[in-house]
C-alpha cells in the first residue's frame, strides 16, 4: 500500500510542476492497452509556455508527466530561446508525430518507449512570422535552420534520456525522437 501512495504522490508533483511551467493539459486515466502497452501517469498537452507567449503543440497524444514536464522546460528554455537567438522572434509551436502508439522498436521484439507514452517525436517548428523548420528539410538547410536544429537538439539532451535525429538512422531523418528525462546517463545522437 505504501508505495501506492508514494506514487500518488509523486504523480501529483509532476503534475504540480507541469502547471507551475505554464503548461496546459489534462490529466488522463490510467489505462492498460494490447500486452506490454500503457498510458499511465499521463497527460493531454495542449500548450506550453514560452517566454513571451504561449507555444502551441500539435498531433501529441497521451505523454507521462515527466517526460511532459521535460518536453515543457525544453520547449521554453531550449527551442524559444534558440530560435530568439538566431531568427530574432519567439516560437509559436511546435509539430510533433504524436507520442503514444503501442509498437515495438523497428526490427525488434522490444516494446519502443511510445508503447508507454514515454517519447515524443517532433518534425518541426513554426516561428512568430509563420515560417517553419522542418527537421528533415532543416537539418541540410540554410545555415540558421541548421543552427538552430542542432541547438534545440543539443538542448534535448540535457532534459532527455534518449535523443535521436537525422545522423542516428534514415529512420529518424525527418525528425527528433525525444523519450524519457535523463536518470544518469543519456544517448544522444
Amino acid at each position: 500500500m505504501q508505495p501506492a501512495l508514494a506514487m500518488r504522490s509523486s504523480d501529483a508533483q509532476c503534475l504540480s510542476q507541469l502547471s507551475e511551467a505554464g503548461a496546459r493539459f489534462d490529466a488522463l486515466p490510467d489505462r492498460y492497452q494490447d500486452q506490454g502497452c500503457s498510458t499511465l501517469n499521463t497527460v493531454q498537452m495542449h500548450a506550453l509556455q514560452g517566454d513571451s507567449g504561449q507555444l502551441d503543440v500539435s498531433n501529441l497524444g497521451p505523454v507521462t508527466c515527466p517526460v511532459s514536464a521535460a518536453f515543457a522546460g525544453w520547449a521554453r528554455f531550449g527551442a524559444d530561446r534558440a530560435a530568439r537567438q538566431i531568427f530574432g522572434q519567439r516560437l509559436a509551436s511546435i509539430q510533433t508525430m504524436g507520442s503514444y502508439s503501442c509498437r515495438n522498436v523497428a526490427g525488434t521484439s522490444r516494446r519502443s518507449a511510445h508503447a508507454s507514452a514515454a517519447a515524443i517525436d517532433i518534425g518541426g517548428f513554426v516561428l512568430a512570422d509563420g515560417r517553419r523548420i522542418s527537421v528533415q528539410s532543416g537539418w541540410n538547410g540554410s545555415a540558421q535552420e541548421r543552427e538552430f536544429l542542432r541547438v534545440v537538439q543539443r538542448s534535448a539532451c540535457r532534459r532527455f534520456k534518449t535523443v535521436l535525429g537525422p545522423d542516428y538512422n534514415a529512420a529518424h531523418r525527418d525528425h527528433f525522437h525525444v523519450e524519457g528525462v535523463i536518470d544518469g546517463n543519456s544517448y544522444c545522437r
